[in-house]
């Protein structure tokens, strides 16, 4: 069996790549497509010696500085993609790989991180950050996104089965594409992170992707009415050159750092926070595998991670609004309750998410995909049904 996985475009080594990584470990044999490949040289080594096949976006000159700005093109750029000698394509989606065209005797199987965040949900959070919001610009970005957002509901429909990394996320799917999926959680690098054996100076650590959404701003607003205990902030992308002018003696931007310091940071830091709405946010299961508690927005996939001081064996706090009171609240409820949030806990809670599961759940779910698109159709009609036709007949 030929298998073909088709990725959106790569930027970053972040948690859809680290799922990308897992999907070789099921097919090793795996040929991989993408829209675009702008990964930096540094960040490569999980694909090994695979070539990454793109589209026509790869061939625009310098389009690592603008490619997000072409979003309009994302869509025909993936249905230029030709996978038409392989048997099961494989799409792991945030943006348009579940839009390649397949045939109908392949088998299509999407893998939806996020439905577009600034196509649906985000939309007016999206033109409101870009400062696009009256005038002639407004109104040609709310048509483009209209027309975005027409077709992503038409990409949907091609996937023969979907699988989606959180209850949250299966709930947008349900609602934009009227389609229903399972529940695969994302793998979680659990071995790679152990609790630390002493720890030093306090401190509290933000870790993730800097981009709008996830609200690292906000942490810092927050921590810059605490002097008294410090922030890391640790990751990079758009967002960095902002999130430096909240730097001050207890707020550190220490920007993109290498995994074995990242693992240190974690593991050393008394809690992980996070202020955004995340799809499922491996970042907070990393930190409990390190027997770090998490202090976090109480939407999305946070609420399917981190087991809040009324449930048996917690490990984190939930805080209710996007404030920075609401985080200094929950801050000071974390400190209050510090000894209930143990780093046994913690460590319990990520194995369950740990990349053994993922391999097994996400196999079992390309095979009965795969069982059921090769049904005959006579075998799959329901025999009552048929019985009642004839009759009536």
């Amino acid at each position: 069996m030929k298998v073909a996985i088709v990725s959106d475009s790569m930027s970053f080594y972040g948690g859809a790549e680290r799922v990308l990584e897992q999907m070789f470990a099921v097919y090793p044999e795996a040929d991989l497509f993408a829209t675009l490949n702008v990964l930096p040289a540094n960040q490569l080594d999980f694909l090994g010696d695979r070539r990454v096949q793109t589209s026509f976006l790869q061939r625009l000159p310098m389009v690592q500085h603008y490619h997000r700005y072409i979003f309009p093109l994302w869509g025909l750029a993936v249905e230029q993609l030709d996978v038409s000698a392989y048997d099961l394509v494989i799409s792991t989606h945030h943006s348009v790989a579940q839009g390649v065209i397949t045939r109908p005797f392949q088998t299509h199987v999407s893998y939806v991180h996020s439905p577009m965040r600034y196509a649906w949900d985000l939309q007016d959070q999206y033109l409101r950050q870009s400062r696009v919001i009256r005038g002639p610009l407004a109104w040609w970005a709310r048509r483009v996104l209209h027309q975005v957002r027409l077709w992503d509901y038409a990409a949907a429909q091609r996937p023969d089965a979907i699988a989606v990394n959180s209850s949250f996320v299966r709930e947008r799917v349900r609602k934009y594409y009227r389609r229903d999926a399972r529940v695969i959680h994302p793998p979680v690098a659990v071995e790679s992170f152990q609790p630390a054996e002493t720890k030093d100076e306090p401190y509290y650590l933000s870790l993730c992707r800097l981009v709008s959404y996830k609200r690292v701003e906000l942490l810092a607003q927050a921590f810059s009415r605490m002097p008294g205990r410090k922030l890391k902030i640790v990751g990079t992308g758009p967002e960095l050159n902002i999130l430096r002018r909240y730097a001050s003696e207890n707020v550190e931007v220490l920007g993109w750092q290498p995994a074995g310091a990242v693992r240190d940071l974690v593991a050393k830091a008394s809690a992980l926070v996070f202020g955004g709405v995340e799809d499922f946010g491996i970042s907070l299961v990393e930190a409990q595998a390190a027997g770090v508690p998490v202090i976090a927005f109480g939407q999305g996939g946070a609420r399917e991670t981190v087991r809040t001081a009324d449930k048996a064996h917690p490990t984190g706090v939930l805080f209710r609004e996007q404030t920075p009171e609401s985080v200094v609240g929950a801050i000071a409820e974390f400190e209050r309750n510090r000894d209930l949030f143990t780093p046994r806990n913690c460590r319990a809670n990520a194995e369950a998410f740990s990349e053994d599961r993922f391999r097994r759940q996400f196999a079992d779910f390309v095979e009965s995909a795969l069982v059921h698109e090769h049904v005959p159709a006579e075998v799959s009609s329901p025999a009552p049904r048929r019985s009642q036709l004839l009759q009536a007949i």
